[in-house]
């Protein structure tokens, strides 16, 4: 899916409004637009902003060596802004980017904030996409008392029966107008969606993608 145009970046946010410190930076945190994972936080300028706005990548200002630097300029790993946001103060700023390469941290991780208790943990993203990950582990590192393993193992023919089992769950407790019925099929429905999304290798950003698309 292609960037916001430069222009629409441009007028995204009211650059008067920010509120820079004594040392003339502000805070970006940087966050994947699709799954809400947060992959960095670097500092920007007021020339570093405007760059940002004006390229539709991410540009930041490094303290240690004093100059600007265009986010994955050596690695490719660029990043393609998608949102700015600006808090309630007009001193920090969010901004949701399309990762390219799926690596923001120099260590070769996907987010900076990878570590817990100094091992590296997969950062949080929003539900659904932290049981895709889950699913997507049991696919790659089969555990034969995994109940997801068993599903992967019978292939379309029981993932598929499963889907629509629950499918017709949800209807009927839709019919019955039993809120906690829907909210428990309805998740069942999701995860065994998941498991054939993993089945066929299909990312769920994929999926997500093309809800953006017909949200704008």
């Amino acid at each position: 899916m292609s960037s916001p145009t430069r222009r629409s970046l441009v007028s995204a946010i009211p650059t008067e409004k920010i509120r820079y410190d004594d040392r003339g930076l502000v805070p970006a945190i940087v966050q994947d637009y699709l799954d809400g994972t947060v992959l960095m936080m670097a500092w920007m300028n007021q020339e570093s902003l405007q760059k940002t706005l004006e390229t539709g990548e991410t540009w930041f200002w490094s303290r240690s060596r004093q100059e600007f630097w265009h986010k994955g300029a050596t690695s490719g790993h660029i990043q393609r802004v998608e949102s700015i946001r600006y808090d309630c103060d007009s001193d920090a700023l969010l901004i949701g980017v399309e990762q390219i390469g799926d690596i923001a941290c120099h260590t070769g991780e996907r987010s900076c904030f990878h570590q817990v208790d100094g091992t590296i943990t997969p950062p949080p993203a929003d539900t659904l996409s932290q049981v895709f990950q889950v699913i997507c582990d049991r696919r790659d590192h089969p555990n034969e008392s995994s109940y997801t393993c068993k599903l992967l193992a019978g292939g379309d023919n029981k993932i598929l029966k499963k889907i629509g089992e629950e499918s017709a769950e949800v209807v009927m407790a839709c019919k019955d107008d039993d809120t906690e019925a829907i909210a428990g099929e309805v998740a069942d429905l999701f995860y065994h969606t998941l498991v054939a999304l993993a089945h066929h290798q299909v990312d769920i950003k994929a999926v997500y993608r093309k809800l953006q698309e017909r949200r704008r």
